[in-house]
């Protein structure tokens, strides 16, 4: 949630406003009752399920079981399953079921929470979605079919296509730019079909519609009263509710002598919002943020305000009934209009007024950003070991229902941070410890669930004898060969490093960045798909060390003089080059500054620079527009943060480390950024290795009120147009918009995985670990905002702690890549999924008399086609039937005990990284037998195709049609679904496919 300060105001009270010109027949106002429950933000979860989510769920399925026509939508799943599973009573589970039964109660969206859009990665947006849709079938036998996702801020391109993907029938969205959102107001455009991708046919669109600028909460202020409008209950009082029940701004009740004021505010309401829309069917939202905690005082209040309007239909023009979306969208769609279409453009950035441009939280709380997309990483890799673990017989001691806790626990919270209010980091201090202690947890259990399969046991020799080095599993979870390079950071120079053959193998170690008294120690490693590789690292000592046949070499330093950035001098007459097969990179040493990078393979020199520069906010609301968790308002363009940089080379046979520091003072002992550019050196290595510049860089901690980019600047002529992703999904082209006001923050975009310019020759791509901000303010400049400190004296900032004082220090890594288009195309999705998904090192010390471990034998790889990767693969424990009819007669007939989990089912969801006509081969459909891909891990029966959440068996699975006015655009056709059992699967461009897989026992 932001603050309800930036809902358009409403001095334009609701009698004042202009009456339009109102849609040709009887108004229809479908009133849908809905509680908005950020899971998180400003409280924790526990602090809001003490003082009002609890109360939301058990007051309204009281009320809602004493009126007929009362209903209620429920949204997020993380509440509910908390007040399902500690507080609801078996009678009132009883009652849920029934008021499910009779469509009164209504799941809507149905994932843990409502994500955010814009900073989140599609892989994360599918888990939370999955396990809340794998609840609510495996509880309910219920799939929801419509979407609300009322808050995020600004609308994906992907999300349309996700959720036709699930199986929703109609996806509803409030948060678009005001200027958009007003246009498409005044020409009745607020609905329409949404093409979510170019390359996808119609069965991926999805009808839309955006609310009207009152968003999803009720229009609160009414003429007569100074206080809620129509919030009966009142606001929830933190951290208990008051024992007597009443209230800060509670309404005035509904009485005889006032009903008639309610009732024409309403009435107005509806009228002025008919007119906004094409059919005389209006969705009005009644609730807003921790609405309906006491239910019976709002049912109480609406019930004769209802009944009201209702017995004067002729004198009013308009019908009012309590409605779920169902009800809305049934209606709309058997109003059977022709719609228009939305082709595959996003709705970002998001500005709610002309100076508040929410494009600061691309980058807020950036290492809340990085531990996300790191246990995201994590619990992708432990989900495929656990597989492979289990198929096809399950070896040594591991309990697989403790496992099955472990990768449970960090799904929730994964899941849980994908929230618009905790990603995003637009929440409070305490919140945001909530999240990242809720991440790490999680993460310790699966790390020690990958340990126990890796290596037989926890890690550590659990020994009192000295250890005399570490034994090393790592794993690869892509379903490709890959060739890269890990670092071990080890306490002894001298290092000797054997595979699990006893062969040496090609190794580096140099002093390390992060621990002055340790050692970073690289090993070049070549792994198969979902696969380990298994390395001895030893102490060298004595004759060993002597010998120097299999200790690793030592890497050269050479350092430079620091330099000053305003010192005047020849620039490009003293360059150092560093090279490998695929570039040449040249650094000046009259600065200590890139000077421009060859591309070997076209033989281009671009000119290119890299520099920290930072933009000053306004701490006082009194002096203009303000940056904070939300908004980025800088006050000027951006200036160098430094003053002098210093630089050293370290050459080593692996790779060469060029390390820069920047110092905000000359006379500073400590710098406050850094760029850490790593170049391999292997001819062998591989075209993903070689074609990658890898840079790590150190920025903070910030003074107050700055904000950090990175500014990357060259020669290409780029025309200031910029692409950046969609959650790592899809590219969307961001031509510079010259905008009278505040043009520097509302050219900035979401960059979740990737974003590039180029010319007509070269194209340079940036790939990135976590979400940033990402801009072009240049022609043929690129820059990325790090991180940001910032503090105002706003009052709601204040009061809820929400002024954004970050004073950590961030290591973000991007890694960048230059070259011709043909040749960049082909190599950028792969390589943002290798930089996502990087193999897994597990370590344990190795004592004196310990034989080397030679963790699990994978004799079959999973490998798949270079355009396909593996979205997952995993046992998720469901216990449903994988037949709807049998699994409803599995709920009726009632388990005596929770059944156990299934650990036979496996979930393989497959993703076609291309876009249609992009590549010559990779853009192919990719055929594949799963029997061949999977025989690692025993014999594939069936093949069942599944909706995207696997909830749905995708022949039973009919998504409403809608009418359109040009037909349906043009998009490759999806293969048809074959009967159960077939192995052989064609994926398209840009498709997801989601299977259960059965093998043979």
């Amino acid at each position: 949630m932001g603050p309800l300060r930036w809902l358009p105001l409403l001095g334009q009270l609701l009698l004042l406003c202009p009456r339009a010109a109102q849609p040709a027949g009887p108004i229809r106002a479908f009133v849908v009752p809905h509680s908005h429950m950020d899971v998180g933000w400003v409280y924790t979860v526990q602090e809001s399920m003490r003082a009002y989510a609890a109360n939301v769920y058990t007051t309204v399925v009281a009320e809602l079981l004493r009126g007929g026509p009362r209903r209620f939508i429920a949204v997020e799943q993380e509440f509910f399953r908390l007040w399902w599973d500690g507080v609801a009573s078996e009678l009132q589970k009883q009652q849920v079921r029934q008021l499910l039964h009779e469509g009164r109660l209504e799941f809507v969206l149905g994932g843990q929470v409502m994500h955010d859009e814009a900073v989140t990665h599609l892989d994360d947006q599918i888990l939370q979605l999955t396990e809340g849709h794998g609840f609510l079938y495996e509880t309910f036998g219920i799939r929801p079919q419509f979407s609300w996702h009322v808050d995020p801020f600004g609308a994906s391109a992907t999300t349309p296509t996700l959720f036709a993907l699930a199986g929703f029938n109609a996806h509803l969205i409030s948060r678009i730019d005001y200027d958009l959102k007003d246009a498409m107001q005044e020409a009745q455009r607020l609905q329409f079909v949404w093409h979510g991708s170019p390359s996808l046919s119609g069965q991926q669109e999805i009808f839309t519609h955006v609310m009207d600028h009152y968003s999803y909460c009720t229009p609160s202020h009414i003429p007569f009263s100074n206080r809620s409008g129509f919030y009966w209950n009142g606001v929830a009082v933190f951290p208990e509710p008051p024992p007597d029940g009443v209230y800060p701004n509670m309404s005035e009740p509904v009485t005889r002598a006032n009903i008639h004021l309610y009732a024409e505010a309403l009435v107005a309401n509806v009228k002025q919002r008919a007119a906004w829309f094409r059919t005389p069917h209006v969705l009005w939202p009644w609730g807003c943020d921790k609405q309906f905690f006491n239910a019976s005082v709002q049912f109480d209040n609406m019930d004769p305000l209802l009944d009201y309007i209702n017995q004067r239909t002729a004198q009013f023009g308009i019908s009012v009934q309590y409605a779920t979306l169902n009800d809305y969208f049934q209606a709309l769609h058997a109003a059977n209009m022709t719609w228009g279409i939305r082709d595959h453009r996003d709705f970002l950035p998001y500005s709610s007024e002309p100076h508040q441009a929410w494009t600061g939280f691309y980058t807020s709380r950036s290492t809340l950003k990085g531990l996300a997309r790191q246990a995201s990483a994590l619990l992708y890799a432990g989900e495929s070991m656990f597989t492979r673990h289990m198929w096809p017989d399950p070896s040594g001691t591991l309990d697989p229902t403790w496992a099955l806790q472990q990768l449970q626990q960090l799904r929730w919270a994964v899941s849980e941070v994908q929230h618009h209010d905790a990603i995003t980091g637009t929440e409070s201090p305490k919140v945001k410890n909530m999240y990242m202690e809720h991440l790490r947890m999680g993460m310790l259990g699966v790390r020690k669930l990958m340990v126990s399969i890796a290596m037989g046991g926890p890690p550590g020799s659990g020994t009192d004898t000295r250890p005399v080095g570490y034994s090393a599993s790592v794993y690869n979870p892509l379903a490709w060969k890959i060739t890269t390079i890990i670092t071990l950071t080890v306490a002894f120079p001298d290092v000797s490093v054997t595979d699990e053959m006893g062969h040496p193998v090609s190794t580096q170690i140099q002093n390390s960045t992060k621990d002055p008294s340790a050692y970073d120690l690289l090993i070049l490693t070549t792994i198969p798909g979902l696969s380990y590789r298994h390395y001895q690292v030893l102490h060298a000592r004595g004759d060993q060390a002597g010998t120097r046949e299999l200790v690793a070499p030592r890497a050269n330093t050479l350092k430079f003089s620091l330099k000053l950035r305003k010192q005047t001098c020849q620039e490009g007459k003293r360059l150092v080059p560093v090279m490998n097969d695929c570039y040449t990179l040249l650094f000046d040493q009259d600065t200590n500054m890139l000077h421009s990078i060859q591309d070997r393979q076209s033989n281009r020199t671009v000119h290119m620079t890299q520099e920290f520069l930072e933009y000053q906010a306004n701490g006082d609301v009194k002096q203009g527009p303000i940056s904070d968790n939300y908004l980025f308002a800088p006050k000027d363009t951006a200036e160098p943060s430094w003053e002098a940089v210093g630089m050293e080379m370290v050459a080593g046979a692996l790779v060469t480390d060029i390390r820069q520091y920047f110092y905000r003072n000359i006379t500073d002992q400590e710098y406050i950024y850094s760029i850490h550019t790593r170049l391999a050196h292997p001819s062998l290595a591989g075209e993903l290795l070689c074609q990658r510049i890898e840079q790590q860089y150190r920025v903070g901690p910030l003074d107050l009120n700055r904000e950090a980019i990175l500014r990357t600047s060259s020669d290409l002529n780029s025309q200031q147009v910029l692409y950046s992703d969609n959650n790592g999904y899809q590219m969307q082209r961001r031509p510079y918009k010259a905008f009278k006001s505040n043009p520097i923050p509302q050219n900035y975009y979401p960059m979740v995985q990737s974003a590039f310019i180029e010319d007509d020759k070269s194209r340079l791509v940036l790939l990135a670990e976590r979400a940033h901000g990402v801009s072009s303010q240049g022609n043929g400049q690129v820059e990325v905002m790090l991180h940001r400190r910032l503090w105002n004296n706003l009052a709601w900032d204040l009061k809820y702690n929400l002024t954004l004082n970050d004073t950590s220090i961030v290591h973000p890594v991007l890694w960048l890549m230059l070259g011709p288009k043909s040749t960049m195309t082909a190599l950028h999705p792969r390589s943002g999924v290798a930089l996502q998904h990087g193999p897994v090192v597990l370590l344990k010390e190795v004592a004196d008399e310990e034989t080397p471990i030679h963790g699990p034998h994978n004799p079959w790889p999973v490998t798949l086609p270079p355009n396909l990767h593996l979205q997952i693969l995993s046992v998720p424990g469901w216990t449903y039937s994988r037949s709807h009819a049998q699994h409803m007669r599995n709920l009726q007939r009632g388990h005596p005990e929770k059944p156990q989990a299934n650990l036979q089912r496996v979930l393989l969801r497959l993703r076609h990284l291309y876009e249609a006509g992009e590549d010559p081969v990779l853009s192919q459909p990719a055929t594949v037998d799963l029997k061949v891909v999977l025989r690692g891990l025993g014999s594939v029966m069936a093949v069942e195709e599944r909706s995207l959440t696997g909830t749905w068996d995708v022949r039973m699975l009919q998504r409403w049609h809608w009418n359109t006015k040009t037909g349906h655009l043009k998009g490759h056709h999806t293969s048809p679904p074959r009967p159960p059992g077939g192995s052989i699967i064609t994926v398209y461009p840009k498709e997801i496919r989601t299977f259960f897989i059965n093998f043979q026992q």
